[in-house]
């Protein structure tokens, strides 16, 4: 049978944000799956802002994107055809070969999801790698006990916005983040429960973290976006407090180095800790956090908002948004 499908290639390697020209939408011919593989044929796929690394040609802790081939990423499909018995035709599965429409995929490369209690997409997001990251940045990197204060930039993100809902449910005193518009930050508190929340295009991010923090001091800032945020966070942390560092979007387009906080003896004033991580060195978490955070949404304690864009032809498009913004929560790409 034909098997015609459509996928995303990085054509070149950006130079500073990237444009629509730095990619093609290729058409081409896949293969019947053989044995001991699966057709899928991807129903959503995952755009994050960790993407934008790997299209540069630098050493990072995953390979950067070839060029004039298929990108991957998180994506969710239905197996159209298999010739593997752990599979069926019908069978809803999480595999990493997004940006395209169709994967042709060894069995062991799919895992099957329960799709009969929330939509297949939320394995994108709230039980998928922004949510275990979430997860792990707070109990594991954070340490986050009970009664302590909490802080998150990029807060309206996927990840930021369900930091601030676990930190409560795991005893948080009071949290605190930062987003970039008046209905973000209303979102957030609002919404979501945050104590305090800010808009950073407001400026003056030390002075707004402090008004927003009410005399308070941060036991754990989980970061998002780094430069100026992180130089704020550092600013009013308490002493012994710790920073679980998950990105830095804010550098990610950057053509120099950009300046690091200016504020940095603070870690030594204030003996904080500074722990950078990456939620695939944690996988060991998964059943934990499936455990716990699954009854989070059982008892409907947790909520989870995605921002879709429609069509692969569109994908680069809400790739691109998340520089600017474009999405409330996890953006995702409907095929």
């Amino acid at each position: 049978m034909s098997n015609r499908t459509r996928e995303i290639h990085l054509t070149r390697r950006p130079v500073g944000r990237p444009v629509s020209e730095d990619f093609t939408l290729a058409e081409v011919e896949l293969p019947d799956p053989g044995p001991g593989q699966v057709l899928v044929r991807n129903t959503v796929l995952s755009v994050d802002p960790y993407m934008r690394g790997r299209m540069n040609d630098t050493e990072s802790y995953v390979a950067p994107y070839a060029l004039n081939a298929a990108m991957d990423g998180g994506a969710v499909g239905e197996v159209v055809a298999s010739e593997d018995p752990s599979l069926a035709v019908g069978d809803t599965v999480t595999h990493m070969a997004g940006w395209r429409e169709h994967a042709l995929l060894d069995a062991g490369e799919a895992r099957r999801v329960d799709v009969s209690r929330v939509p297949g997409s939320a394995y994108l997001s709230v039980l998928g790698m922004p949510g275990l990251t979430a997860y792990v940045g707070l109990t594991r990197i954070g340490k986050l006990a009970e009664g302590e204060v909490v802080h998150v930039s990029g807060a309206a993100g996927a990840v930021g916005s369900l930091v601030g809902q676990m930190a409560t449910l795991l005893g948080a005193s009071y949290v605190t983040g930062s987003a970039g518009s008046p209905e973000k930050v209303r979102w957030l508190t609002d919404d979501l429960g945050f104590d305090a929340a800010y808009d950073y295009r407001d400026g003056d991010l030390t002075g707004q973290l402090g008004t927003a923090l009410d005399g308070r001091r941060i036991d754990v800032y989980f970061d998002n976006v780094g430069g100026d945020h992180l130089e704020a966070a550092i600013e009013h942390m308490a002493d012994f407090g710790r920073v679980a560092a998950c990105g830095a979007i804010s550098t990610y387009d950057a053509t120099e180095p950009p300046p690091g906080p200016r504020n940095l003896t603070r870690i030594v004033q204030r003996r904080l800790t500074v722990s950078g991580f990456i939620v695939g060195d944690h996988r060991d978490a998964a059943s934990e956090f499936y455990r716990t955070v699954g009854g989070w949404l059982a008892e409907e304690r947790l909520s989870f908002r995605e921002t879709f864009v429609d069509g692969l032809e569109n994908a680069v498009e809400g790739f691109l948004g998340l520089g600017t913004g474009g999405n409330t929560g996890k953006m995702l790409i409907r095929l």
